[in-house]
């Protein structure tokens, strides 16, 4: 008998081979195949990109201060465990899907003892293996539930990596933000400094004849402006700093901190990254890997909706002994075994099982056009931080170029004012402009190495 029902349920296997799931075809591409002319790709756009796919974080990230920062992040950030966790979460769910397509089997004893009506007790055991409500997936229902189960879990998978590289490179922009700040207080301190000299030396002059308040008035115009300027760059280093702390997950580390004093933006350095072509980012970042696999779970789902409209075949049955005493079970003549086949047809739910086929198909839809824009959005991205990389190149030559000239300007002002051909509007003046272009240096530089950081994340890591 039990080789009957191992037969049975080795046919239905084999008839479960039938699927309604739509065979699934990925979308072409919504963008063009190669960048914009505007952006001016390099001479690396048509290498492999396969040194890319390859590259750890490590090796294009090379400031050791920084690797030390990304990886403390990488294990104690909450954002990024909340990610990983969802990966076992769908493994979970994944593991279900699986279980339902195949039998449980369960070992069950009873036993009861109930009066009888001629004033006795009437006891009946029984013990064996139960195959309980297992469903022969002729149309491929369950398996369609297994395949959008698995889709699922790949999505968690390169929802997590999305939100890895996320991480480590806004870890990286923090930190270059922070580094900014710190080169901007130096240059606002002197500045403060310096105007704190000026007017002093203003106002011996004023108390000799030699100037007038509205001399004084200007220099304690910008000293007072040096001083807001001091106090704003405290603040915004206070902020970039406790929104790194909440990156790491943890306070500041002391060897990064001691680190803000003596790094430079100027030494830091980053690997090239070629660009490749725009194709190239379907396999390259795992958002949009994401959405593909989120629009394979949708096409999978549309099956199971199918094949709601079709005959359900579930069968209960098990194998065992029963006895009227304890003493009884496993003996000669107590064995049996029960065969409890269900069909249930639909035959009318007021629309309910189209309703769900709509929903389902609908929700495709749905799922490939967030494909597409994820596409897209990867495609301007992309787009844009090449056309950072150049722009931002000439704005840092510039903006080197605007320093050095306007700290000749302040050299040749000062020794102009003093000896007397100059006036204290034009040293003033002098001063503020080196002021700005330092600020400008500092800003430009921060821009340029962000974009690269962008770049980074932008390539799919």
């Amino acid at each position: 008998m039990i080789k009957l029902s191992l037969t049975a349920l080795a046919c239905a296997s084999l008839l479960s081979a039938c699927s309604l799931m739509p065979t699934y075809e990925r979308p072409p591409a919504p963008v063009a195949t190669q960048w914009p002319a505007s952006v001016h790709p390099d001479a690396h756009q048509n290498e492999s990109t396969q040194r890319n796919q390859d590259m750890p974080w490590s090796d294009f990230f090379t400031d050791k201060s920084l690797q030390h920062l990304i990886g403390i992040a990488l294990v104690h950030n909450r954002d990024l465990r909340v990610a990983v966790l969802a990966i076992e979460q769908a493994r979970a769910q994944l593991g279900l899907r699986r279980a339902d397509q195949l039998p449980s089997v369960n070992a069950a004893l009873t036993g009861s003892r109930t009066p009888n009506s001629s004033g006795g007790i009437t006891s009946a055991y029984a013990a064996g293996l139960t195959f309980t409500a297992y469903e022969f997936d002729f149309f491929g229902r369950v398996a369609s539930l297994k395949e959008q189960a698995l889709a699922q879990y790949l999505a968690s998978s390169e929802a997590s990596a999305s939100a890895q590289i996320s991480l480590i490179s806004t870890v990286a922009q923090s930190w270059l933000s922070l580094l900014a700040d710190q080169e901007l207080l130096a240059a606002a301190r002197q500045t403060l400094a310096s105007r704190e000299q000026s007017l002093q030396l203003v106002e011996l002059k004023l108390r000799h004849g030699a100037a007038s308040e509205l001399d004084v008035r200007l220099a304690q115009t910008l000293l007072e402006s040096a001083r807001l300027t001091l106090a704003q760059q405290l603040q915004k280093a206070a902020l970039d700093e406790n929104a790194l702390v909440l990156l790491l997950g943890q306070a500041l580390p002391d060897s990064a901190r001691a680190q803000l004093t003596s790094a430079s933006l100027g030494t830091l350095r980053f690997a090239e990254l070629p660009a490749g072509l725009p194709s190239e980012l379907l396999t390259r970042r795992p958002d949009i890997r994401q959405a593909e696999q989120l629009l394979i779970a949708s096409n999978a789902n549309i099956g199971a909706a199918r094949a709601a409209f079709f005959p359900r075949i579930s069968l209960t049955t098990g194998v065992g002994t029963a006895s009227s005493e304890l003493a009884g079970l496993f003996k000669d003549g107590s064995w049996g075994w029960t065969l409890a086949p269900q069909l249930v047809l639909p035959i009318f739910d007021a629309g309910r099982n189209q309703a769900n086929l709509d929903t389902a198909q609908a929700a495709r839809g749905i799922a490939v056009a967030q494909y597409e824009k994820a596409i897209q959005s990867a495609f301007r991205e992309v787009a844009d931080a090449l056309a950072g990389r150049q722009t931002l190149a000439l704005q840092l030559q510039a903006s080197q170029a605007l320093l050095q000239a306007e700290s000749e300007r302040s050299r040749l002002t000062r020794l102009r004012f003093d000896n007397g051909a100059a006036s204290q509007l034009d040293w003033l003046d002098a001063q503020r402009s080196l002021f700005a272009a330092q600020q400008a240096l500092v800003q430009a530089r921060t821009a340029y190495l962000q974009n690269q950081v962008t770049f980074y994340k932008v390539l799919g890591g």
